[in-house]
């Protein structure tokens, strides 16, 4: 515990720059304002913004991109409030309650139910990814390939069988990305693998590129597609303003919730330390959680403010929890994650148990960046309630085009390579045809970033112990892992 207070003291006087705060504050802001405009959100900033960060610092570069993440997924809680329209999925469950409350000329005050569950939820979760990171790690040191392996499985098994309606969707989505993964130079022999005589395929498909194609452009060019079929909807938008008094939020109002407080931030790091769960589930779990607590359970849905409460806490407790896995083992907790892991790797630093170990000031100054982030959130988060509202109201037809020309210069101008541009096209094409299809986009960016880490151990098990599978019960740790995959895809069979 000394270490680890010794080790977020130096990360505090890397991080505590005026260069790191302000970008952190601009990603704060700009994952709000993603998270406002229905339709886009969090991921769909980090995919495009990853580019960005070839040209900073790593501290800076991460720091930025976990700004982002935290606003963007409390900035989906605007429109739901004053919209009754969810701009990000996790944030569905906090119109339940958001959007009677503003019809009610509590809109503002609403806003910052959601804003301050935020972040108090994300503290809470960011104190525990300190906390366990370490021993995580220190855990995760003891596996070899076999046990590695294994869980890489297990964490494919619950991909498949709760990131996807059809857990057999979800599977083929999975092993199409670590298809996918093996183009380019063999990780064991280093010999080229369907690279079809292109140079640009000898390093494999860009990470970038296939992130932004499959998740930001398809959501653009699904969200117009729509747009050309129905038109630019717009629902009514509540009155963010009203009686100064009703609107009034005081800290002891806040915290008299603070069993709801911490109940909804303990299920959200929970699900967020377990890959594959989502933060959707967080927060309909969560709002669940708090109905059946409450003594007054059919006051939700009514503009109870425990339901914005639960629903936040809970989707922001996931930011910090589900870089638990990612930073001790290499595996994300989410699709987020994932992405920060590109981050990571374009940066030098390699995801996994050394981790800690061989970029310790990089990581610690990071934990320091996101225990910042959450009073820089709050700050910003407050200061633009009214502005967060107008950028509500914004048509799609004026957001999305903008969108896109980020899209493409982000792909572009690190490598200046048109081929990259054209494998971000194809895979925009394949998003929107998964999209439809119902196959999940998520399996196939996750199945695609481990994809060389599971072949290459995998085959080093294979090798290591010349093919024999008994191998599999000398090793406890590999035996529970593969049996928790097995109930979790039994499970998710008899539900087809």
């Amino acid at each position: 515990m000394i270490d680890i207070f010794m080790n977020l003291m130096g990360g505090f006087e890397a991080a505590l720059t005026l260069t790191n705060i302000l970008f952190i504050a601009l990603g704060i802001a700009l994952g709000i304002v993603i998270g406002v405009i229905p339709g886009l959100g969090s991921v769909t900033a980090i995919a495009v913004l990853v580019p960005v960060t070839y040209y900073m610092s790593p501290v800076v570069a991460i720091a930025f991109l976990v700004g982002v993440n935290k606003g963007g997924t409390s900035g989906g809680a605007v429109p739901s409030i004053l919209l009754n329209t969810p701009g990000t999925p996790e944030s569905a469950a906090s119109a339940f309650d958001g959007y009677p409350m503003a019809k009610k000329g509590q809109g503002e005050k609403a806003m910052k139910f959601a804003l301050y569950s935020s972040v108090t939820g994300d503290t809470l979760s960011d104190a525990l990814l300190i906390l366990l990171a370490a021993p995580f790690a220190a855990f995760a040191l003891q596996f070899g390939p076999l046990e590695l392996a294994s869980v890489l499985l297990f964490a494919f098994a619950l991909l498949s069988g709760l990131s996807s309606n059809s857990p057999l969707k979800g599977m083929i989505a999975i092993f199409v990305g670590i298809f996918l993964a093996t183009i380019g130079l063999d990780p064991i022999d280093s010999t080229p693998r369907m690279v079809f005589d292109q140079v640009d395929l000898y390093d494999g498909l860009p990470l970038t590129a296939l992130a932004i194609g499959a998740l930001a452009l398809a959501s653009v060019l699904e969200q117009i597609t729509s747009m050309h079929r129905y038109g630019d909807d717009h629902a009514a938008v509540a009155d963010v303003k009203g009686d100064a008094a009703a609107n009034h939020l005081s800290a002891r109002e806040f915290f008299s919730h603070w069993r709801t407080i911490i109940r909804s931030a303990m299920i959200g790091s929970g699900v967020g330390m377990l890959p594959g769960l989502g933060v959707t589930l967080a927060a309909f779990l969560s709002y669940g959680a708090a109905r059946r607590a409450s003594k007054h359970p059919e006051t939700f849905g009514t503009g109870n403010p425990e339901g914005i409460i639960a629903t936040e806490a809970a989707n922001s407790a996931v930011v910090g929890s589900n870089l638990i896995p990612t930073i001790a083992i290499g595996i994300p907790g989410n699709i987020a994650a994932a992405l920060l892991i590109g981050a990571f790797m374009i940066h030098g630093i390699v995801p996994g148990p050394f981790m800690l170990t061989m970029h310790g000031d990089i990581i610690y100054a990071l934990f320091a960046s996101m225990l910042i982030a959450n009073g820089i959130h709050l700050l910003v988060g407050k200061l633009g309630i009214r502005i967060w509202a107008l950028i509500a109201r914004a048509p799609r037809t004026a957001v999305l085009p903008p969108v896109i020309l980020f899209c493409l210069v982000g792909v572009y101008l690190p490598g200046q390579s048109t081929f990259e541009v054209g494998i971000m096209l194809a895979f925009a094409v394949l998003g929107m045809l998964m999209r439809y299809t119902g196959f999940s986009i998520v399996c196939l960016v996750i199945g695609f970033l481990l994809g060389e880490m599971f072949e290459t151990s995998l085959r080093q098990s294979l090798l290591l112990y010349k093919a024999d599978l008994s191998a599999v019960l000398s090793s406890p740790i590999a035996v529970v892992f593969l049996a928790l995959s097995a109930i979790i895809l039994v499970r998710a069979g008899r539900k087809v």
